[in-house]
C-alpha cells in the first residue's frame, strides 16, 4: 500500500474521531419527559448542553409523533412536559 494512502486513511479516522468527540462532549445532560396532546401521551428522552436544552429537546421529540402540522408541533412544543428528569452524564 502507498505511504500517500495510509497517509488519507489516518487522517480520514483522526478526522471521524475528532468529530465523534466533539459532538459526544457537547452532550452533558440527558432528559426524559412526557406530553399529553390531543388525547394522547407520549414519552421522550433527548440530551444537550443544559438541562433546559435537553428537556425541550425531548419535548419535541416527544410530540413528534403527536402533533401533526407546524401549529399542532408548535402548540405541543409549548406544553408543559410531564414527569420531566434529568441527569447529568
Amino acid at each position: 500500500m502507498k505511504s500517500s494512502t495510509i497517509i488519507t486513511i489516518l487522517l480520514a479516522v483522526g478526522f471521524a474521531g475528532i468529530l465523534l468527540y466533539s459532538t459526544l462532549s457537547a452532550q452533558q445532560v440527558e432528559c426524559t419527559a412526557c406530553v399529553t396532546f390531543n388525547g394522547k401521551e407520549n414519552c421522550a428522552a433527548a440530551s444537550g448542553k443544559t438541562n433546559d436544552e435537553a428537556l425541550r429537546q425531548a419535548v419535541s421529540t416527544a410530540c413528534g409523533t403527536l402533533a401533526q402540522g407546524m401549529d399542532e408541533s408548535i402548540r405541543c412544543a409549548n406544553l408543559p412536559p410531564q414527569r420531566p428528569a434529568c441527569r447529568t452524564r
